[in-house]
This record gives C-alpha cells, sequence and structure tokens, in this order.
C-alpha cells in the first residue's frame, strides 16, 4: 500500500443492528431506527410502515382477538373491562358491546371446537357468536354402581369448574335412603333426582348427612347391573385455581392453565377436547420450590415450562405424553438440564423454542432425550434490549418472518431468514423500531399487524405516511487503522428511493450534514469531503421514508496516523 492508493469501499447486503459498538460488520448498523427488510417487496432495507388507526376506544386495548362464528367473521377486543365485537372493515366507529365485567389487564383467548374461549386471571368466558357467559362446567359422573348405603367404583373425578356431580346407584326395590359420595353437600341447590331416566320430586334431602330420602323406594332396574338412580347434586369447590391461571397454551388436544399467584409453581390441564373440565387430579407441580412458572410453550412434540430464577437451579421442565394402565393419558415432566430462568416470555419461533432470561434471548438446543442447552438467539441487542425498564413486561408476536419483542414503545425484530454462526450456534440478525405510542398488545390475522394501545386499535399498514428512520454504517478504517484518508472529491454514490439526508462522521467530529436529496427514485451522488481521518461513518437519514441498496465511497491513503 502506498501513499496516494485509491481504495472504494462499497457497502450493501445490510442486514440489521448491532448494538454491541461502532466498530462491527459493516452489514450491520450500531445506530438504526425503524429500518427493516420487507421481503415481499425488496432486499434492501427500508422505512418500516407506519401505524394506521383502526378502531377508537375510550379505555385501554388489553387483548385482540378474532373469532369466526358460521359464516360470520370478527374481531373481539377486550379494552378496560369490557369485551366488544367489530364486525367488517368500516366497523371502526361501530363496537357493539359484547360483555362487561372481565378485569382490566392482559388477557388471553382461544377457540376450540369453533367456541371461543376467555382468561383474564379472574373469568373464564365461552362465546358461541350468539350467546357469552361464564364458562358452565362440565358436570362429572363421579361415582357408578352404587348401592343406596355407598360404595360403587369411582367412575370421574371432580371437576375444579364445576360446583355439581352426579352419582348414579342400582336401586334394590327396598332402600329408600341413598347416600352421595361426599361427606356433606350444600343446602342452596334442590339435587336433581331421576328415577329409571324420568325426574322425580318424591324425596327428601338431608343436606347434613349427603342422604336422599325417597318416599317410595325405588323399583330395582330391569336389567341386571344397570344404574336406574341418578343423584345431582352441589358441593362447591375452589375455582380460583383455574379462574386465577393468567396464561394458557394448547397442547395435544388440551389446554394447559397456570400463571396463578396462589400457586405458582403450578400447572393444571383440562381434560380430552373439553375445556370446561379440570379434573382436580390433573395438576403438576413444577419443581419442589416455589418459583413462578413464567410462561409454556408447545413445541417438539413436549410442552415446555419456563420457571423464574431460582436458588434451586429447576427453572426449565418439559412434559412428555405418556399412556399409564390406570390413568390413561398423562403428562410427566422431566427437569432440563437448563439452570438459566426466565424473566420475560417464552415462544415457539419458527420450531425455535426461545425464552428471555436476564441476559437476553436464549434458545433450547440438544435431543430431548438426553441433554438439552441453551443458546444465545440476541448478542445484537443484548446491550439495549435487557436495559429497558419494562423488560420483563414484553409481548411477543410472529410476523412476516420475524419475532417482535415488543417493550412500551420499543420493537426489537429477530430476523428467522437471517442468521449468523456465533461460535457453535446460531443467531438471529435483528431491527430495531421506536412508536409514538405505548403498546398494550399485538396480534397477527391474515398477515396483518394489529397493535393495541391506550386509545384503541392500529395496523401496521400504512407505507404513506411520515415516519423518521435512519441508518448508520459502522467506524470504518478502509482496512488500514494506521494511514489517514481523504475522500475522493468526486463523492458516495448512493443506490436509494425516497428523500435522504447524508450525514458523515469522523473521530473527529460529530455527525455533519452534507446534503438533502428529494425524490430519489434510483441513485445520487453526495459530495462528501472529509480528510485526514482515521475512520469515517456515514448516516442516511429521512424525515419521510426511503429505501437504501448500496452505497459506495472512495478514499486515498496518506501517511501514517501521527500519535
Amino acid at each position: 500500500m502506498a501513499s496516494g492508493d485509491l481504495i472504494p469501499r462499497v457497502y450493501y447486503g445490510f442486514r440489521g443492528v448491532d448494538f454491541r459498538g461502532e466498530e462491527i460488520n459493516l452489514v450491520r448498523s450500531p445506530d438504526s431506527i425503524n429500518m427493516w427488510k420487507d421481503y415481499k417487496e425488496t432486499e434492501s432495507i427500508r422505512t418500516r410502515p407506519d401505524k394506521e388507526l383502526l378502531s377508537v376506544f375510550d379505555e385501554t386495548v388489553y387483548g385482540i382477538y378474532f373469532y369466526k362464528a358460521g359464516s360470520t367473521e370478527m374481531m373481539i377486543v377486550h379494552s378496560g373491562t369490557k369485551l366488544y365485537k367489530v364486525i367488517g372493515e368500516e366497523a371502526g366507529n361501530k363496537n357493539e358491546l359484547l360483555y362487561e365485567g372481565v378485569e382490566a389487564a392482559k388477557s388471553n383467548a382461544f377457540i376450540y371446537n369453533n367456541i371461543w374461549f376467555f382468561k383474564d386471571g379472574a373469568n373464564y368466558l365461552q362465546y358461541n357468536g350468539v350467546s357469552i357467559g361464564k364458562v358452565e362446567g362440565y358436570v362429572p359422573t363421579t361415582s357408578i354402581a352404587r348401592k343406596p348405603s355407598g360404595g360403587g367404583k369411582t367412575y370421574e373425578d371432580v371437576n375444579m369448574l364445576s360446583d355439581y356431580r352426579i352419582n348414579t346407584f342400582l336401586a334394590d326395590g327396598k332402600s329408600k335412603e341413598f347416600f352421595v359420595d361426599s361427606p356433606t353437600i350444600d343446602d342452596d341447590f334442590m339435587p336433581v333426582v331421576t328415577v329409571n331416566d324420568k325426574e322425580t320430586t318424591n324425596f327428601t334431602v338431608d343436606y347434613a348427612k349427603s342422604k336422599i330420602t325417597f318416599t317410595t323406594a325405588p323399583a330395582a332396574p330391569l336389567t341386571d347391573g344397570q344404574d336406574n338412580v341418578s343423584i345431582k347434586y352441589k358441593k362447591a369447590i375452589d375455582k380460583s385455581r383455574i379462574l386465577k391461571c393468567t396464561m394458557l397454551e394448547l397442547f395435544d388436544n388440551r389446554v394447559f392453565f397456570s400463571g396463578n399467584p396462589d400457586y405458582p409453581n403450578m400447572i393444571w390441564h383440562c381434560s380430552l377436547n373439553d375445556p370446561t373440565y379440570c379434573s382436580d387430579l390433573d395438576y403438576y407441580n413444577e419443581g419442589l420450590d416455589t418459583a413462578r412458572v413464567m410462561d409454556m410453550v408447545a413445541g417438539n412434540n413436549v410442552l415446555w415450562v419456563f420457571k423464574e430464577p431460582s436458588q434451586a437451579n429447576t427453572t426449565v421442565f418439559y412434559h412428555t405424553p405418556t399412556i399409564d394402565s390406570e390413568y390413561g393419558k398423562i403428562y410427566p415432566n422431566t427437569h432440563s438440564s437448563i439452570s438459566t430462568g426466565c424473566i420475560g416470555k417464552a415462544i415457539n419461533f419458527n420450531d425455535d423454542i426461545v425464552f428471555f432470561s436476564d441476559r437476553g434471548m436464549e434458545g433450547v438446543s440438544g435431543d430431548i432425550t438426553t441433554e438439552q442447552v441453551i443458546s444465545h438467539r440476541s448478542i445484537l441487542v443484548d446491550r439495549k434490549l435487557i436495559a429497558e425498564a419494562d423488560y420483563a413486561d414484553m409481548i411477543l408476536e410472529e410476523w412476516e418472518g420475524y419475532l417482535i419483542v415488543i417493550i412500551g414503545n420499543k420493537a426489537y425484530l429477530a430476523d428467522s431468514r437471517a442468521v449468523f454462526t456465533n461460535e457453535n450456534h446460531f443467531e438471529y440478525e435483528w431491527f430495531y423500531w421506536e412508536f409514538d405510542k405505548k403498546i398494550t398488545c399485538a396480534k397477527v390475522n391474515k398477515g396483518v399487524l394489529y397493535l393495541g394501545t391506550e386509545d384503541g386499535i392500529y395496523t401496521l399498514t400504512d407505507t404513506k405516511s411520515n415516519v423518521e428512520s435512519y441508518w448508520v454504517t459502522p467506524k470504518d478504517k478502509f482496512k488500514h487503522p494506521q494511514y489517514v484518508k481523504t475522500t475522493n472529491k468526486r463523492g458516495c454514490v448512493v443506490e436509494a428511493t425516497g428523500d435522504i439526508s447524508v450525514y458523515a462522521k469522523t473521530e473527529k467530529t460529530d455527525f455533519e450534514l452534507i446534503g438533502t436529496y428529494e425524490n430519489i427514485n434510483d441513485s445520487f451522488v453526495s459530495r462528501i469531503k472529509c480528510k485526514k481521518f482515521k475512520d469515517i461513518q456515514l448516516k442516511f437519514y429521512s424525515k419521510t421514508r426511503f429505501s437504501l441498496e448500496t452505497a459506495t465511497l472512495e478514499c486515498f491513503i496518506g501517511g501514517y496516523v501521527k500519535r
């Protein structure tokens, strides 16, 4: 290398941000905001879409859900303490009140057998498109083949979502007194009694002794061994174990519940194909400590359970479906070999099971039957990400191949199509956004990202309105840190579109405006004139919106850097 030699530099193939410092790979930016790759349109980086108001609400939006009842498609919105139904694209000011009295807190919902179920940590509701109300729990038949005096066979477990139970008996034609399988029964409900499938009222009730006394002894069944007396009674149960759960996950045709603050390390699940039936025996303790369950994720044919950090170092469990000869399908838990705790959320991101620890985003790797290890996924944004004040209160949503991590009015986008190898594992490329409003919830439907805020619902679909955005190149020494450089007076050639301001910065200056270029649709030349510098950075900025494909800068090599 001789003094006076000309070195070209082409910035292209931009991949995302890298907040570790300024001297980084040239395809990344140490400082960028509101840029991304819209792979459906171009490989260039461009300004993100803006929010577009869909519907105004007077109170904070805590949940956005989509449901189709018959041929009617609707959006159900949880705003404040109310649920609203919104139908049609132009229904922004026609929000129909659906239900009032839910919690003013983040909620969850799922659809099962075309019924919409809602959960908010206090209520468990169901809606079929016509009527909405509290979930009416399945009434289990807890005993069958009972003699009037008792005994018989245990048939179904008590339902934690129902105060009612059924016992069936074999009448003997002589006995008038029939005892149900609970020591006492509640006196605010008159038992429903049938004999040979016909309801009767010819009986009295002793609630303290759990006894039904018939006026006339029921006849023996016509078919030997076939129960012919049924008694439905009430025995109130603590339904708060399920109602107080704040998180849920569908797995193996069942719904799993957790997040009850009174039982922080426990999960429950419903019966097969019935979200209204949760057996009082279908629960699991996740470890011996009381560290909270932070999230549950279905993936790799198991249910992953992530707990907060604990001294016991038992933080990640997985449940594998197993057939038991006595109990049928069960889900025993196994402690993984991972000891890092979860303090944020977890999600199955394109079959990559990830969770957020106090170090950033972690991915679960390894053979499920042998040993699991975690591999970091967010080294490029950790410095900024984990410093967010509300880091633990994040929102995760998968959209357009990105995992969007929303914290307040900030958003970090992990790109599933752009990964790189870091030592022995892969990491994601990331982009960084800022909104003008705090985001309270998010939902994707038919490829559209819906954002809830304190005043309404927005879609991220506006590609015309102004959004401030920029991209800064890393410190560039042009591969020769020992020499000073001077830019070629011909300038910097930029392939881009939109309205763009170009700034330049050396180790001796702050960013200085070189020029503003409007209505660019192909390329332009920016006359950058910097002399005798060690390193240089460029900043491409727009108050409206722009896309950036390449930038070419040439420098002449000078003498050695003076110390």
